[in-house]
């Protein structure tokens, strides 16, 4: 059995420079995304990247010298998680169809809540206290004010598929804790999530009958070979080693600021407008994690 890696209960400063980067990309996933769905049907899209980065990771796995197939018990809390990681994605963007994505993203980001919630029910080293709670709703608070300049239409059941994204995502963090799947190489964790997404949408987009045609544009194959190599291997590989070394409720409070990272993001390079609201949002986002992963007196 591999030994878990050393635990640590507050974030340093190689986990902070790792989470912005990583905020950073996946925000601007985000635009990629767009960028490609006139050629790439959105389900299929995901699907592929994570067909991608399956194939990068067995290559890893292989050069390190990681197993990924033996026994250590942890067959059924991984797919668990590889189906939680699956119906986030599914909810994602089947909930497009109904609702704008700034909308969405709104909802999709309550996903730190259901951590602060639920992971402190089976961890008690990561109960929050009434000040970090009081920096969760501050970052939450300015994803909401800074997407409702952009925030188009919406339905009830795009903002319930978006609620249920944002849920399985929180409950797929919760799952790895609750069932101490840390334990494992952080290659064998995103192993169970990825090969399981890009098996199941592959169904999916198969079932909503979405064209498999490979006549892209040499755009969208850069941009769906990125979307596997740093999208889904890279920083999904670096998200499974922290949860093994961090508090989750202490980095997953960090993903607010994706949403604001895809505002910029989508300034540079769709020209989009960035306002005085952008920009306070930001600070309070900075505000709230300060507030969350400040060490106690």
């Amino acid at each position: 059995m591999s030994t878990p890696a050393p635990r640590k209960e507050h974030l340093d400063t190689l986990a902070v420079s790792i989470l912005l980067v990583c905020c950073m990309f996946w925000g601007l996933q985000q635009i990629l995304v767009k960028l490609a769905l006139p050629e790439v049907p959105p389900i299929l899209q995901s699907a592929l990247r994570c067909v991608g980065a399956t194939l990068l990771l067995l290559i890893w796995c292989r050069w390190r010298g990681i197993a990924l197939f033996e026994k250590d018990g942890s067959l059924w809390a991984g797919l668990l998680a590889g189906a939680l990681f699956a119906a986030e994605f599914a909810c994602i963007y089947l909930g497009l169809q109904y609702t704008a994505a700034s909308r969405l993203t709104v909802f999709l980001y309550t996903s730190p809540f259901w951590v602060a919630a639920l992971v402190p029910l089976f961890v008690q080293s990561e109960r929050l206290r009434p000040l970090q709670w009081t920096g969760l709703v501050c970052a939450f608070i300015a994803v909401v004010f800074a997407l409702r300049e952009s925030m188009g239409g919406g339905n009830a059941r795009g903002d319930l598929l978006g609620l249920l994204a944002g849920a399985f995502w929180g409950l797929t963090t919760v799952s790895i804790r609750a069932t101490n799947l840390t334990r494992i190489p952080p290659e064998k964790l995103l192993f169970y999530q990825i090969a399981f997404t890009a098996v199941s949408l592959s169904g999916v987009s198969l079932a909503l009958g979405e064209s498999w045609s490979f006549n892209w544009s040499c755009t969208a194959w850069t941009i769906m070979g990125v979307q596997a190599s740093v999208g889904a291997f890279a920083s999904y590989l670096v998200w499974m080693w922290m949860l093994g070394r961090y508090p989750a409720t202490r980095i997953s409070v960090f993903v607010f600021l994706t949403p604001l990272f895809a505002l910029l993001f989508g300034s540079l390079l769709l020209g989009e407008a960035v306002t005085s609201t952008l920009l306070a949002s930001l600070a309070l986002v900075a505000a709230g994690i300060v507030l969350v992963n400040r060490r106690p007196a």
